[in-house]
C-alpha cells in the first residue's frame, strides 16, 4: 500500500494490457512501428504497459480472491469486455499523451482528464504548472478510473463480495496517489524550497510525534480541553458504576416536561460528539426545548475491563440509566434516544425490560441506528466468518479490541480524507494541522471489550438476528423487537456509509410502534449534527411508512434546514405536563462531580 506512486503508476498501466489471447499484445506491437512522430513517442508506454503482462494478471487474481474468498480458483474475467475496456483506456492515455505534447502555450488542452467533484488532492496550481506534473496527475486519474472499471468485471459471487473488491481496490489507488509522496508531489518540493527545507524537517519531526501517538494528527489538539472549552454544557455525574457514568444536566429553562430524556451515545468515540460547542451542541438544544435530559458517558474500557459482555453493557449502561432517571425524577416512564450503536443498545434493553414487564418508555429515537443488518455499509465488508472467528479465539473470552484498530477501520472508510490529506500536510509538507473539533473528538476513539465485541460482530452483524422474533437472549429475555410498541423516530442520513438508510428505514417494519421515519442530508455525523440555528442543509419527511424505501423518498416532501426543528416538535407532546425543571440530582443520587464527568477524559490513544 505504501509502494512509490511511480511503481504504482507501472503497475495501472500494465493491467490495462490483459489479454489472454494476446491479441492487444499484437496490436501494442503494430502501433510501437509507427513511423510518425507521435507514433513514436506513443510507443514508449505502449511498449511500458505491454511489459507488465504478467504483474498485471497477478493483480486482478488477487482482487479477484480478496472478493471471493471461498473461492479455490480466481475468476475468470470476460474476455471481450475486458478487451473493450482495455481499447477505450489505451486510446484515453494515448490521447493524454498527445495533447501534452503536442500543446502550445496559451492554448487550451484538447484531451483533459478532470478529477472528480470533491476530490482536492490535485487542486493547488503547481499540478498544472509543469508538464511532468500535469502528465502525472492526469495519468493516475486515469489509471484509477480504469483500475475502478476493471474491478467491475471480475465476478463476484454477491453483492458483498463485489463491494468488498471495490473497497479494496479503492484502498489502492488512493494510497498510489502521486499526491502521497515527496518525489512526485509538487507543492512539497515548492515549500521545500521556500522554507530552505525547514518544512522537511518539520516533516519528520511531525512523523515522529504521531509515531509516538500510534496515530495521525487531525487537528491541533492541544488547543482542545473536555469541559473547558468542549462539551461544555452544565450538569453533573449522579450515579455511576464500571461501564458508564449518568450525567443529568441542569436546566436553561424555567419549565420542563415532568417525562426526563435519557440519552445513549455510541460506546465507539465519546458522547461529547453530541456536545461539541453551545452553538451546535444537540445536548444543548435538547435542553433548551424543556427536556430533563441524562446522558450515558460510557466508560473507556481499560485491561481490567476486557471481560465484560453484551449483557453487562445492556444491564449496567441504559437498563441502570433508566432506572436512576425514573427515580430521580419520580417518573414512571421517560423518553429515549440512542444514536448510532448507542440506539440498538437502547432498543436491546428496551426489549429486555418488556420480557421482565416493564414498560418504561413513552417514546423512543433511533439517531442513524442499524436494527436490521442486512446491508451495513462498509463497515460489514471487514466482518465474515473467518476475520469473526480469529477475533473470537484472540479476545472473544476476554481482551480488548484496541481503540486503533477501530480509528484506523473507520478513517480507512474515507481514506483521501481522514488518512493521506494529512499524510501529505503534516509529513510531506511539514504544515500543522488546524484546530478542528470535529476531527479531535474523532481522533478520541475507544476501547471495546473483547467479548462485548465479538457477540455483537458475530449475532447482529454477521447472523443479523437482532430483527428475528425470539431468535436472541439477552439477560435472560428472549428479544422480541416487534412487541415494543412506543411510538418512534427514526432519523437516517442520505450519505451514511455506516448506516445505509434504506437498511435504517426497515426499523418501521421491526417495531410495533407508530413510526415516523426522515431523512437529513449529508453524513452519519454531518447530517445528525446540523444545527437547528444555523439552518443549513434539508431534510425529507413523508407520513406514509408502509410503503418501500425508494416510494418513500420519491413522495416525500423536502424541507430546509435541520431535523432537529421536526424531532422536537415530535416529541414535545411525549414530554408530559410542564413542572418546575429539576436541578441535577436527588437526595438519594447527590451529584458526584460536574459534567462531564472523569470517564470521557480517558484516551485510549
Amino acid at each position: 500500500m505504501h509502494a512509490n506512486p511511480l511503481t504504482a503508476l507501472w503497475l495501472v498501466w500494465r493491467i490495462q494490457t490483459l489479454d489472454p489471447d494476446q491479441s492487444t499484445g499484437k496490436k501494442l506491437t503494430m502501433a510501437q512501428e509507427g513511423s510518425d512522430t507521435s507514433d513514436a513517442f506513443t510507443g514508449s508506454p505502449l511498449r511500458f504497459m505491454q511489459a507488465g503482462q504478467d504483474m498485471a494478471q497477478q493483480f486482478m487474481a488477487f482482487i479477484g480472491q480478496a472478493g471471493n474468498p471461498g473461492a479455490g480458483v480466481p475468476p475468470v474475467v470476460d474476455p471481450q469486455a475486458l478487451i473493450a475496456l482495455q481499447k477505450q483506456f489505451m486510446d484515453q492515455q494515448i490521447s493524454l499523451w498527445r495533447s501534452l505534447l503536442t500543446r502550445q502555450p496559451g492554448e487550451p488542452e484538447t484531451f483533459k482528464v478532470a478529477a472528480d467533484a470533491g476530490d482536492r488532492r490535485f487542486a493547488a496550481p503547481e499540478w498544472r504548472a509543469s508538464p511532468v506534473f500535469d502528465y502525472l496527475h492526469q495519468a493516475y486519474l486515469l489509471n484509477s478510473k480504469f483500475l475502478k472499471d476493471l474491478v467491475e468485471l471480475i465476478p463476484a459471487s454477491d453483492d458483498k463480495a463485489r463491494n468488498r473488491m471495490r473497497f479494496l481496490a479503492r484502498q489502492i489507488v488512493d494510497a498510489m496517489a502521486p499526491s502521497n509522496y515527496a518525489a512526485t508531489n509538487p507543492e512539497f518540493i515548492k515549500v521545500a524550497l521556500e522554507s530552505e527545507g525547514r518544512s522537511i524537517t518539520d516533516g519528520i519531526n511531525n512523523l515522529i510525534g504521531d509515531f509516538g501517538k500510534g496515530r495521525i494528527s487531525m487537528t491541533d489538539e492541544s488547543v482542545f480541553e473536555i469541559g473547558r472549552n468542549i462539551a461544555t454544557t452544565e450538569g453533573a455525574v449522579v450515579y455511576e458504576n464500571d461501564v458508564m457514568q449518568l450525567i443529568q444536566y441542569a436546566p436553561l429553562t424555567p419549565e420542563a416536561g415532568a417525562l426526563p430524556l435519557v440519552v445513549v451515545p455510541p460506546c465507539i468515540n465519546k458522547f461529547y460528539i453530541m456536545d461539541l460547542q453551545p452553538d451546535n451542541s444537540l445536548i444543548r438544544f435538547m435542553v433548551d426545548q424543556g427536556n430533563t435530559v441524562f446522558l450515558v458517558s460510557w466508560r473507556n474500557p481499560q485491561e481490567e475491563h476486557g471481560h465484560l459482555t453484551w449483557d453487562d453493557y445492556l444491564e449496567r449502561g441504559p437498563i441502570a440509566a433508566l432506572r436512576v432517571a425514573r427515580e430521580i425524577c419520580q417518573a414512571g416512564q421517560v423518553n429515549t434516544l440512542g444514536f448510532c450503536v448507542g440506539g440498538t443498545i437502547l432498543t436491546s434493553a428496551l426489549s429486555v425490560l418488556k420480557g421482565r414487564g416493564e414498560d418504561v418508555a413513552a417514546s423512543l429515537t433511533l439517531m442513524t441506528t442499524l436494527l436490521d443488518f442486512s446491508d451495513t455499509g462498509e463497515i460489514g465488508l471487514f466482518i465474515d466468518a473467518n476475520a469473526l472467528a480469529a477475533r473470537e479465539s484472540a479476545i472473544g473470552k476476554g481482551g480488548l479490541l484496541p481503540a486503533r484498530d477501530l480509528q484506523s477501520t473507520f478513517s480507512f472508510l474515507r481514506a483521501n480524507d481522514l488518512v493521506w490529506n494529512y499524510v501529505a500536510g503534516n509529513y510531506l509538507k511539514g504544515q500543522k494541522p488546524q484546530a478542528f473539533d470535529l476531527l479531535y473528538w474523532n481522533s478520541d476513539s475507544t476501547n471495546l471489550p473483547g467479548p462485548f465485541a465479538c457477540w455483537y460482530m458475530r449475532n447482529l452483524y454477521l447472523d443479523n438476528s437482532l430483527r428475528v422474533p425470539g431468535k436472541l437472549e439477552m439477560c435472560g429475555q428472549r428479544i422480541d423487537l416487534g412487541a415494543l410498541a412506543m411510538p418512534v423516530y427514526v432519523l437516517a442520513t442520505r450519505e451514511d456509509h455506516i448506516v445505509p438508510w434504506k437498511s435504517a428505514y426497515e426499523t418501521t417494519r421491526i417495531l410495533g410502534g407508530e413510526a415516523r421515519f426522515v431523512l437529513g442530508a449529508s453524513g452519519h455525523i454531518a447530517g445528525a449534527i446540523n444545527p437547528a440555528s444555523k439552518n443549513k442543509r434539508n431534510y425529507w419527511v413523508n407520513d406514509d411508512v408502509k410503503i418501500d424505501a425508494e416510494g418513500w423518498l420519491t413522495a416525500a416532501e423536502e424541507r430546509p434546514g435541520s431535523w432537529w426543528t421536526d424531532w422536537a416538535a415530535w416529541l414535545k407532546p411525549h414530554a408530559g405536563e410542564s413542572r418546575a425543571a429539576r436541578r441535577p440530582g436527588n437526595a438519594k443520587y447527590k451529584p458526584i462531580e460536574p459534567a462531564p464527568g472523569r470517564y470521557v477524559r480517558q484516551r485510549a490513544v
